[in-house]
Formats: C-alpha cells, structure tokens, sequence
C-alpha cells in the first residue's frame, strides 16, 4: 500500500512529516539530522501492520533522508504505535497551518488553561 507524505515543517536540522493513506492521516514521521546520522521517530495508528511500518521505513530510507542535503551513513528509527488522542495547540492552528478552531475534528485547538 503506498502512503503519502505531506511536509508539516522543515528546517535546515529537521523535518516532519504527516503519512496519509489516501485522505486519511495514520502517522507521523519526526526526523533530526546531525553530522552523518539521522534520528527518525515515527508513530503510526494502531492499524498499521508490521509489513506496513518497514514499508515505511523503506520509504524514509530511499526518498526522505537525504533530502536536505546532508548524507547521512548512520540511521535509528524508532517505531511508536498507538492511538492518537489529540493534537495540542496554543496556536488554534487548524491542519494546514492557518484558521482557527478544530480543523477536521481531530482535536486541533487551544490547549485547554493550567489548574490553578
């Protein structure tokens, strides 16, 4: 199954990742470059198989990581698999970056106030 990949952020030491399976959203991927070495950090829904995850990974390996310009000969990927619960905000940002409120309905939004 081929995933999309929407670019969230990119500076010259990172970039961030949504994986989309059609319209849908089942992931992110988080990447940190350093001299010679990536650290990637992906978190995938609990829906995606285990032959899906190194789909993935392949993916990241062949297209991603050397797209800034830096190559990288060491790689650690860490694979985290759940449910997402909500997207936090201070911003009120919705999706794609602009707007207010809850974008798609996927909790994007003011963080709630701190106890007092």
């Amino acid at each position: 199954m081929p995933y999309d990949y929407e670019r969230e952020v990119r500076t010259p030491q990172s970039e961030a990742y949504i994986i989309l399976d059609g319209e849908n959203p089942v992931g992110r991927i988080d990447t940190h470059f350093m001299p010679g070495m990536a650290h990637v950090a992906i978190a995938v829904d609990s829906s995606v198989t285990q032959a899906q995850i190194e789909e993935i990974i392949s993916d990241i390996d062949s297209d991603m990581l050397n797209t800034v310009g830096n190559e990288q000969d060491t790689h650690h990927f860490h694979v985290f698999q759940g449910t997402e619960i909500r997207v936090f905000s201070n911003a009120g940002y919705d999706d794609y970056g602009g707007g207010s409120g809850n974008g798609n309905g996927r909790g994007h939004g003011p963080v709630p106030p701190k106890a007092t």
